[in-house]
């Protein structure tokens, strides 16, 4: 019976299946069960498999990294209730009068609390912003499912163990700081996976417009980690962690099954002329290409050329069977896929622009991590609000960086100039966090239009250089068609941000732990513009570039007398 079994599985099953499909036995258990599914109940289907696998690529990745900020949130809403101030709440019976730290959860009820909640963020932030340097240069070299999974089950794990603190009455410090520095280590996993496989699924076209959509997750991320939190912050804090940290591995699961990390891993070849084909068949003929003049010499396309291919040649991808931190050579599959081998670290530091990109990006992240932290806090000392009010607020702060972040990847595709929209983007912000610093605390109303405004003007930036501009850049023409690069700049663009985001939590920790707020906005402020005027010189650059352009395509005036 066995003998049968494997016979019929040999003539009928995976390995005709995989020459009608073109999926391999690399690619995921669940694609490869859809296809066995497809091929027997629905036969005569046919579809745009490219599109189709490309639709499911950013369905995937982006609820995949908007559980990571699903279970980095809670911490900011929580924090208003580990430490608040026990004068506004009724006491229970035996409270001794002099004591004033009775609601609060030790170890932070001392009055330098504000001080111990930012160095828990920065316990996160700075093991999160030291590992990404390591981590994008590991995933080049790994297969991405798996980094990606191993990497959201650690997190959720780590949430998970800072929730039951509170079941398990956990009262020293070290325990949280262990938790968060170790969360921070597995959260780099995240960005440089997610990036890199968007990036090598959709090539460079309308990457702008792409990303800043794709690039919501972080808001719709924060948003629902934050309602989430709030609901529990009251009653039972440690189900504030426990509920992000179970969606996340159950999203950990869906991508181990289904996401496909690489176009060849489902028979979707890259060409070099062109858009990629879906190689169904050995017998199937390779359609001709057509070059019009001398744009095939052209060894630096340009992005707005017709034939800039969509999809750089990749080296192969990890198979099942390859470990995970393979010592295998890939000089030879790069070679014959047209591309070189993982880049170094000082490499990708030399590629034009990711330097200014970076340091701008250290100040962006700055500002817009601190207010992911301290919103609720801020919110909760300024309008008096309940804490679960105060979260639920902080919400519309997100809102209006996924709308940023759209609008933002909208102009950079338009004009081919991301700099110059950062630029105006930073130029905007400053004058808006001054009026949302004075008013936004009158009124209600006045609060949401502000945080809404606000916060499209401070992500935006962030969004635009984290997503198109770390891509676009991982795949820059001095790299002579070496694609391999984007996880590393990726990971250099976002580790060098990273530092910024786990400075500003800290330094605004210390510097409201003496009750003024103003001057956390003074230091929010002046770090917005100097991370614009780290991105003059690129600006200047792509002034010219458009000056340039607009010359070369504007009819000459031929007079005629």
């Amino acid at each position: 019976m066995r003998r049968v079994t494997k016979y019929f599985w040999r003539t009928f099953g995976f390995k005709k299946l995989s020459k009608m499909s073109g999926v391999s036995r690399d690619a995921p258990v669940g694609i490869q069960f859809l296809q066995r599914a497809t091929g027997w109940l629905c036969p005569r289907w046919q579809f745009n498999r490219l599109r189709f696998y490309q639709t499911c690529v950013l369905l995937l990745t982006f609820f995949t990294y908007m559980t990571y900020h699903l279970t980095r949130k809670p911490i900011s809403v929580v924090k208003s209730v580990l430490h608040r101030n026990c004068s506004e709440l009724p006491p229970p019976p035996g409270v001794a009068p002099d004591d004033d730290q009775w609601c609060n959860w030790a170890p932070f009820n001392t009055t330098d609390a504000n001080t111990l909640l930012g160095t828990l963020d920065s316990a996160f932030l700075f093991s999160y912003a030291i590992a990404m340097f390591v981590s994008g240069m590991v995933a080049e070299r790994v297969d991405l499912r798996y980094f990606l999974t191993l990497g959201m089950l650690f997190s959720a794990v780590f949430c998970y163990l800072f929730g039951i603190a509170r079941t398990y009455n956990i009262h020293n410090i070290s325990y949280y700081l262990l938790v968060q520095a170790a969360a921070g280590i597995a959260q780099t996993t995240g960005w440089p996976g997610t990036v890199a496989i968007v990036g090598k699924w959709f090539g460079n076209s309308k990457k702008g417009l792409i990303f800043g959509v794709w690039n919501s997750h972080t808001s719709i991320g924060n948003i629902l980690g934050t309602i989430m939190a709030a609901t529990f912050v009251e009653s039972d804090w440690a189900l504030s962690f426990i509920y992000p940290a179970l969606v996340m591995g159950l999203m950990g699961l869906l991508v181990f099954l289904l996401l496909p990390p690489h176009p060849k891993c489902v028979g979707i070849v890259p060409t070099t002329g062109g858009e990629p084909r879906s190689s169904r068949s050995d017998d199937e003929e390779e359609q001709p290409q057509v070059i019009v003049g001398d744009q095939a010499a052209n060894l630096r396309p340009s992005r707005h050329s017709a034939n800039t291919p969509q999809y750089s040649p990749e080296p192969e991808a990890a198979t099942e069977s390859t470990a995970l931190l393979s010592r295998r050579s890939s000089a030879a599959a790069a070679a014959a896929a047209g591309g070189g081998g993982a880049v170094s670290f000082t490499r990708a530091l030399a590629i034009p622009g990711v330097v200014e990109f970076s340091l701008s990006l250290f100040f962006a992240k700055l500002v817009s991590y601190t207010f992911l932290y301290w919103l609720p806090v801020y919110i909760n000392s300024s309008t008096h609000a309940a804490p679960q009010r105060a979260g639920r607020l902080s919400t519309v702060w997100d809102a209006g960086g996924a709308a940023g972040g759209v609008l933002a990847g909208l102009l950079a595709d338009r004009l081919g100039a991301p700099a110059l929209v950062c630029a105006a983007f930073y130029a905007l912000a400053a004058p808006a966090l001054v009026a949302y610093e004075r008013w936004g605390a009158a009124r209600y109303e006045a609060n949401v239009a502000l945080l809404l405004l606000s916060g499209a003007l401070v992500n935006a930036p962030y969004a635009l250089i984290t997503t198109a501009v770390s891509a676009e850049l991982g795949t820059h023409s001095s790299l002579a068609g070496n694609s391999q690069a984007l996880a590393t700049v990726t990971a250099i663009i976002d580790g060098t941000g990273s530092v910024g985001a786990a400075i500003g939590p800290m330094l605004a920790g210390v510097v409201s732990a003496s009750g003024s707020w103003s001057r956390v906005f003074a230091m929010l402020i002046a770090c917005d513009l100097l991370a614009l005027l780290l991105l003059l010189r690129v600006v200047k650059s792509e002034v010219v570039k458009l000056r340039q352009e607009r010359r070369l395509i504007s009819p000459r005036i031929v007079r005629i007398e």
